[in-house]
């Protein structure tokens, strides 16, 4: 697939280690930064202060992060010149001029301690090609991990995510967005896990032969049998299941079949923003039950409900310009320039992520919060948060409206590590247990 085509689809992830949510309490003393790591700020406010001592004790574990699909997008995965230190000279290899969001400056800054590499593969491929590209993804994430030993490091389990965040090195693993990136197979499921991906998110923004997506239209009202196996052979063998992108009906069904916690690693209260993507209330009220981490997404359009509504506006009239002035393309883009002139686009802030994050408090609680910015993998993220520094300024505004140090390292890194190590041990009890053995029925 040709770069612009690629960009045109581009995707619009864990301190005290128990197997029950950690209370404010059993997280008090626990700092997870490496030995001589400083805080150093002559100037802050008390909230800053809270903000960065959590953040030193307890480093961002971010559930997505798309850089591996901006190395195949700009360098079609040919990295050996590529500097990683420094990205913001990466204007030049995008179409529209946007510079990358991630680089390990920027990560050192934002105080990210574990990420979740995006290995992002378009849901409009065949299925057969969507596995190839995804193994390539896979490639192109060890390679760039490999590259810088010092600041980056492979991570395949919880042990592994807290011996490197001990060391003052980014713990560095992997999830694969989307079902399709299995083709429909258990097997590849289980050669995908063994190449080291440690998520799957069921679907992207079309239906799997397995399960609907939210922003596709139903066809199996959530999972078919098939997709109850995949549930099932993912938590035997501590795969996490990621269900951002996937309907309510699958999420339901999910948390039916799910013997493990499950993760959104970006996702949005759908009670702030009404987008699909987002988590409804009725599936927020069930994650204290299962343990799930909602991992809060830095996505202008799933932040705001201004910007969704703006969006929504502006689609409805090119439809009606289109319509209107049929074979006259010139025309139409005349008149939406008109109306983007008149109707400026809204903005999304560090106050909308934070308010996502208040309202998952409300209803899960503080234990099932986690941050997925979702970098790389969008235009920019809200104002103040742009590119991945932005982490503190976000936990400086939840700082401001009263989340305690000890809530802060819950959302930064606890809870999405005591997510994996459940997951772990989970498939831990199943180590008896033969591998499923279903085949996709084709005619469904």
């Amino acid at each position: 697939m040709k770069t612009a085509a690629l960009f045109a689809s581009s995707c619009l992830i864990a301190g005290l280690f128990v197997s029950a949510p950690l209370s404010a309490q059993e997280t008090e003393g626990e700092n997870l930064a490496a030995p001589g790591a400083e805080v150093t700020a002559p100037t802050m406010t008390a909230e800053q202060a809270t903000a960065m001592a959590a953040l030193k004790a307890a480093p961002v574990f971010d559930g997505h992060n798309d850089v591996p699909f901006q190395l195949r997008g700009r360098f079609d995965n040919q990295i050996n010149a590529l500097d990683f230190n420094d990205t913001t000279g990466t204007g030049e290899t995008h179409p529209a001029g946007r510079v990358m969001h991630t680089d390990l400056a920027r990560l050192k800054t934002g105080m990210v301690g574990a990420q979740y590499w995006s290995v992002y593969v378009p849901a409009s491929l065949d299925e057969p090609e969507a596995v190839v590209m995804t193994m390539e993804q896979i490639d192109v994430t060890k390679r760039l991990i490999a590259r810088y030993p010092e600041t980056l490091q492979l991570a395949l389990t919880a042990d592994e995510v807290e011996s490197a965040v001990r060391e003052g090195k980014i713990a560095s693993m992997i999830g694969m967005e989307g079902g399709h990136s299995i083709g429909s197979s258990l097997g590849v499921l289980r050669q995908m896990y063994d190449l080291g991906a440690r998520y799957m998110t069921l679907t992207h923004s079309k239906n799997t032969p397995w399960a609907d997506s939210a922003t596709d239209a139903p066809q199996h009202n959530g999972l078919t049998d098939f997709g109850r196996a995949m549930i099932q052979e993912m938590n035997r063998i501590g795969m996490q299941v990621d269900l951002s992108h996937v309907s309510e009906k699958t999420m339901m069904d999910v948390l039916d079949t799910a013997k493990a916690p499950v993760i959104f690693s970006h996702s949005g209260a759908r009670a702030i923003n009404g987008h699909a993507r987002n988590v409804p209330d009725s599936v927020l009220a069930r994650l204290p039950e299962n343990g799930g981490v909602v991992m809060v997404v830095g996505l202008p359009g799933f932040l705001s409900e201004d910007m969704r509504q703006w969006y929504s506006q502006r689609q409805a009239e090119i439809a009606r310009l289109e319509a209107l002035y049929q074979g006259q393309p010139e025309l139409v883009t005349s008149r939406v320039e008109k109306w983007d002139a008149a109707n400026p686009d809204p903005t999304a802030t560090i106050s909308d992520m934070a308010d996502h994050i208040d309202h998952i408090r409300e209803v899960a609680g503080v234990e099932y919060i986690g941050i997925g910015g979702d970098y790389d993998g969008m235009p920019t993220g809200p104002e103040g948060m742009e590119d991945v520094t932005g982490y503190p300024a976000l936990f400086t505004e939840l700082a401001r409206r009263g989340y305690s140090q000890v809530e802060l390292e819950l959302i930064a890194f606890h809870n999405a590590m005591r997510a994996l190590r459940e997951a772990e041990k989970y498939a831990a009890s199943q180590r008896g247990a033969s591998p499923i053995e279903v085949l996709i029925d084709r005619e469904d």
